[in-house]
């Protein structure tokens, strides 16, 4: 079963093919620019032909047009037809309460992700419009959508309720709700794997590091908490968010400022984190470059940022009352050696003793803890669309009549 995961944001679509039995990537690539000048489509196929196609890609309908003509191209595609396309599985960013699981698509469940798209309006909105592209190139093709917060969705409601009334939930179902579910459920999974134990049996704190971060309390197989909340905004410091802040501390900037509530949301979302603190980058590398070059600023940023990961792995083995491995994926979590030993510094008391070799080998996937350190710290890259793949074929087989 080729499984086509399509991933869709407000100007691209990332995109793979994925002969879903065998896990094998047949092609992948990105549609970038969508709606403007210099749209762009970057194809690599497994044997590592590429292709870059511009043309004029006014919306995710013709998107999806480019994409599927390039998967059949008889010089650069992988396929001969549209029936070797046997599934579309979608990231969908979230579920709200309404989704605890991938599902199959249906007229329902369209209505459903449309009824989220109030708490999600920077996502959701582009999730259904690559599905309706799907859709109208694909239509005998069974699509599944595969929620970033489902993951979640069994935490304990004393870790996802806030503070305020009652009533503000059951209302507006304002609450925790987490995200990068789909990339915390792979390391989880796969780090049962490389202890040889059952997921299920294991306590871990999964680490994911990009320009977004997320930590989450993985307990017996399942997330007991998460440190993004209503919105990915809550938690770590991150490229260009806050995280965790004071509430007061908003309100007062915006009557120094005199800010608008669109102003106060730009400014913790894409002026802060990173790229505010140090005024240099939103970028972890570039922040290490400059640290090297005695930049205060960038120093401080990157201290935050440790302290932070540093301060919730505590937390959550606190959560779990122990602690198995720590995990680290993402961008950030897989390529910066400087990252992970700082955010364990000071973890002796959980059994975490970082061996610096390890560390900082070229290995994509290893342990980085010394020999018989009883609390492992491992990295695993990171593989959503694979996920997203095994979620469709397994719910698109099952769907069929036996």
């Amino acid at each position: 079963m080729n499984v086509l995961v399509i991933n869709c944001g407000s100007s691209s679509v990332k995109y793979q093919l994925i002969e879903a039995e065998s896990e094998k990537l047949l092609a992948r690539g990105v549609v970038e620019r969508i709606g403007m000048s210099g749209a762009v489509l970057v194809n690599v196929r497994h044997d590592g032909d590429e292709i870059k196609i511009a043309g004029d890609i006014v919306d995710h309908i013709i998107s999806i047009e480019y994409i599927l003509a390039v998967l059949l191209s008889r010089n650069h595609g992988v396929i001969s037809d549209k029936s070797g396309i046997s599934a579309v599985g979608h990231r969908v960013v979230h579920g709200g309460e309404t989704f605890t699981s991938s599902v199959l698509i249906t007229d329902e469940v369209i209505k459903g992700i449309r009824n989220n798209v109030e708490i999600a309006p920077l996502h959701n909105p582009h999730n259904l419009r690559g599905i309706n592209a799907c859709q109208f190139h694909l239509p005998e093709t069974p699509q599944v959508a595969v929620f970033d917060t489902a993951f979640h969705q069994q935490m304990p409601k004393h870790a996802y309720l806030y503070g305020l009334p009652y009533s503000l939930y059951t209302q507006y179902k304002i609450r925790r709700y987490g995200f990068h579910g789909t990339s915390h459920r792979y390391v989880a999974q796969r780090s049962g794997h490389l202890l040889g134990r059952d997921p299920a049996s294991l306590k871990l704190v999964s680490c994911h590091l990009g320009n977004g971060c997320s930590m989450a309390a993985i307990s017996n197989g399942v997330s007991v908490d998460t440190t993004m909340g209503f919105t990915p905004l809550e938690g770590l410091l991150m490229g260009t968010r806050s995280g965790d802040i004071d509430p007061s501390v908003i309100l007062y900037i915006m009557g120094k400022e005199g800010l608008t509530l669109s102003e106060a949301n730009t400014l913790l979302n894409k002026h802060s984190g990173l790229q505010g603190i140090s005024g240099v980058s939103s970028d972890m590398r570039e922040i290490l470059s400059e640290m090297k070059n005695n930049d205060k600023k960038a120093q401080y940023a990157f201290d935050i940022f440790c302290y932070r990961i540093r301060k919730y792995i505590g937390a959550y083995a606190a959560a779990m009352g122990g602690l198995d491995a720590v995990i680290f994926t993402g961008g950030i979590g897989e390529n910066s050696p400087e990252v992970r030993k700082a955010s364990c510094e000071g973890l002796g008391f959980l059994g975490i003793t970082i061996d610096d070799t390890a560390n900082e080998s070229k290995e994509n996937e290893k342990t980085i803890t010394t020999p018989g350190s009883p609390t492992r710290v491992l990295v695993v890259p990171t593989n959503e669309e694979l996920v997203i793949a095994r979620d469709t074929m397994r719910i698109v087989s099952e769907s069929k009549p036996s």
